[in-house]
């Protein structure tokens, strides 16, 4: 059993404090672990760049853990911690984000059941979008390259003076460019600071329980909704007026 400030729930936990009265409009989406398994080629990159350093590489499961705010984070997450000086997490991250940009798509590919789920949000005329702290170039190049056949209004990753996910404040910039109001957003991810950032920008908080992260860090974050499968997420997108 979790509890949580003035609520008691308890497993199996799928739908948490749901306002069925909420006319749903949009959904923004993460990308990573979300919408696509990128894990083995971002640990294949970061390995990389670790060994031309002659640092330890990490087993590509430890990477569910070092990654999500942001790629400066990440690196620093992975070097030695004797070895966290600007100027080698400088030269990381030259090697590693080189490297990602020739490998990222040796392995990344949607969930199962993705494709199938953006198709019917397309149907019902759910407005789309992507938010990620994966650095910006890389996000469009990759919803472009693997979505394009999707229509995604806004696709936004890390950007320079822009403060990153947990922080509410490039969700905000899509509501606004979108004209929805963030209340009527759906808020897909799969990790504890998604649940936190769609919180933030008053967003629903779903969690994707196919993901990187766990149940337990989706829920204590504050997740409203836990998806099994992406298509469960239609029900919240219902075609009834």
């Amino acid at each position: 059993m979790i509890r949580l400030p003035g609520l008691i729930i308890i497993r199996p936990l799928y739908n948490i404090m749901a306002d069925e009265k909420i006319k749903f409009k949009a959904v923004l989406f993460d990308l990573d672990g979300t919408l696509l398994n990128t894990l083995q080629d971002i640990a294949d990159s970061a390995n990389f760049a670790l060994r031309q350093l002659g640092f330890a590489t990490h087993p590509a499961e430890a990477y569910k853990y070092f990654v999500g705010e942001g790629i400066e984070t990440a690196v620093k997450r992975i070097l030695p911690e004797s070895h966290r000086d600007v100027d080698t997490i400088a030269r990381c991250l030259e090697l590693n984000q080189a490297e990602y940009g020739r490998c990222w798509r040796r392995h990344s590919r949607p969930y199962d059941g993705i494709v199938q789920m953006l198709a019917e949000l397309e149907n019902r005329d759910v407005a789309m979008a992507v938010l990620s702290n994966k650095p910006d170039e890389f996000t469009c190049k990759i919803v472009n390259e693997i979505f394009g056949d999707y229509d995604f209004e806004i696709v936004l990753g890390a950007r320079p003076n822009i403060p990153e996910k947990p922080d509410p404040t490039a969700a905000l910039q899509i509501a606004e460019q979108m004209g929805i109001p963030p209340g009527q957003f759906v808020y897909v991810g799969d990790s504890g600071t998604d649940m936190q950032t769609a919180s933030a920008a008053g967003m629903y908080a779903v969690g994707a329980l196919w993901g990187f992260r766990t149940e337990d860090e989706l829920v204590q974050a504050g997740a409203k909704k836990l998806l099994e499968r992406p298509d469960e997420l239609l029900t919240l997108f219902d075609t009834d007026d």
